[in-house]
């Protein structure tokens, strides 16, 4: 099973100055087979160890944390001879012994010869729970559930993710059906690695359910096991609100919906461990369209997605049949699945910020604002081919973005700075769209510089006070 991601392990280690790596990501999306498919095709030798229930490796790590120490123990543990040059030590489950994680530290410092890659599912929470942490001495790589284009390949459709790397979409046009069942099944399936693999072997619809209910079994076991006993409760009653949270036509996270007459602050620690596990994403609420929107936050407003979709699907009992029925799949729960798959394939897109917009009276609602660092583009989501999309027209009247994106199950067009984009495409957002926002705001700029008479810090410093103000000509 290919993962973009092992691309990004290779540009680490070719690096020259590398630190320790860290690979965070929820529970079964696949860090333990990453590594170790890592160390197979990149190393002449890979030393695995588990910190997970691992008393040998805890007294090893419980002493002084001399690196020239626990290089002889971890050669004894595992029986083979660590080379720095050609091999690569692989710390799995490393939050379950604080030590390990601040010997990091030790080997950055003062050994960075050595190749080290660790993962942790639980790493947030052990963080919240005070334990050290080398800050400023490793590097850090999230793993999410397999997006679109890596499940397409799952399949056998590699030819398929080509085509929409080229963003040839005459002919994506041409082969739409293929692209639409696929997505179907991917609403059904999901992304978890196990899930993919076996659906991929077997097609069997049933297995995959079965698999994906372990998992949704394994986390609520993670629940009692590694939570605060007082809390256990809560996350539970949480956790398994959210599918009717997403079903709500506004699907800002209401507390309400958990217990009739509940608080914000009774559940906080609940929400905050769910989050730190990778089981949950916050969107937040942009208050205004300007760079940086991370300045612009709604901390009190935010909506909440699950990790994968296809956990989504079988959390909520989606029934197979649906699969048959047109594309009635892509509006099923208000149009809940559909939001959730935008989501997260923006969450695989590197350097991308996501947040929502609403106005004030909350008539007028944009699904998702991205922010790359130099533009803002708003996203509406729609479950099918109509393409009537009130809000992101008030949007542009009141905000005139350089680039607009509806996506839907309707074809690829542009119409002037408005892009249709398909669904099963909304990966190329990142090559393509975002470059074209750039490109126009060059253009923009250059138009206002010349014919306005403005030195570059006065056009920055006016289009981000028109912005803010909500003005019409506001970019």
């Amino acid at each position: 099973m290919y993962r973009t991601t092992i691309e990004k392990l290779h540009k680490w280690k070719a690096k020259q100055n590398k630190k320790p790596l860290i690979i965070r990501g929820a529970r079964q999306v696949g860090k333990t087979w990453l590594m170790k498919e890592f160390g197979r095709i990149a190393f002449e030798k890979t030393v695995y160890i588990s910190f997970d229930n691992n008393q040998r490796i805890k007294e090893l790590f419980s002493s002084d944390l001399d690196v020239k120490r626990i290089i002889t123990g971890l050669e004894l543990y595992s029986g083979q001879k660590i080379d720095p040059a050609n091999t690569l030590l692989i710390f799995d489950e490393v939050q379950e012994i604080p030590k390990a994680l601040t010997s990091l530290k030790y080997f950055n410092e003062g050994a960075p010869q050595y190749q080290i890659v660790c993962a942790g599912s639980l790493l947030g929470v052990a963080l919240h729970q005070g334990t050290s942490f080398p800050v400023g001495k490793v590097e850090f790589l999230d793993l999410y559930p397999l997006n679109f284009t890596e499940f397409l390949s799952a399949m056998g459709n590699g030819q398929y993710v080509e085509l929409l790397q080229k963003g040839d979409f005459d002919m994506i046009t041409t082969f739409k059906q293929t692209y639409i069942d696929m997505l179907k099944y991917y609403y059904y399936v999901g992304g978890m690695p196990e899930v993919v693999h076996s659906f991929s072997e077997n097609k069997d619809f049933g297995e995959a359910r079965e698999i994906q209910q372990r998992i949704l079994d394994a986390y609520e076991q993670d629940f009692s096991k590694h939570a605060p006993h007082d809390v256990v409760p809560r996350i539970r009653m949480l956790w398994n609100s959210i599918p009717a949270q997403l079903t709500k036509e506004n699907k800002k996270f209401i507390y309400g919906l958990i217990k009739e007459g509940t608080r914000a602050k009774e559940y906080e620690q609940a929400m905050l461990w769910l989050t730190d596990c990778g089981l949950v994403y916050k969107v937040h609420r942009a208050k205004a369209p300007s760079l940086p929107l991370k300045a612009y936050e709604d901390l009190k407003a935010f909506k909440i997605f699950l990790v994968d979709v296809g956990l989504l699907s079988c959390m909520v009992r989606l029934n197979q049949r649906t699969l048959l029925d047109g594309n009635k799949l892509f509006k099923e729960f208000k149009g809940a699945l559909t939001e959730q798959y935008v989501l997260q394939q923006l969450k695989t897109l590197k350097g991308l910020e996501t947040y929502y917009w609403t106005n004030d009276r909350g008539s007028a609602e944009i699904d998702f604002l991205v922010d790359d660092g130099n533009t803002i583009i708003p996203i509406e989501v729609k479950a099918e081919t109509n393409l009537k999309a009130k809000s992101l027209k008030i949007y542009q009247e009141k905000f005139a973005p350089i680039l607009a994106i509806r996506t839907s199950m309707a074809d690829y067009k542009q119409e002037d700075r408005l892009f249709n984009l398909p669904l099963y495409a909304i990966e190329t957002l990142r090559k393509d769209d975002l470059a074209t926002a750039e490109r126009l705001l060059a253009v923009e700029r250059s138009r206002l510089l010349g014919t306005q008479g403005y030195t570059v810090d006065e056009f920055e410093k006016n289009m981000r006070e028109a912005i803010a103000k909500g003005a019409e000509h506001g970019v």
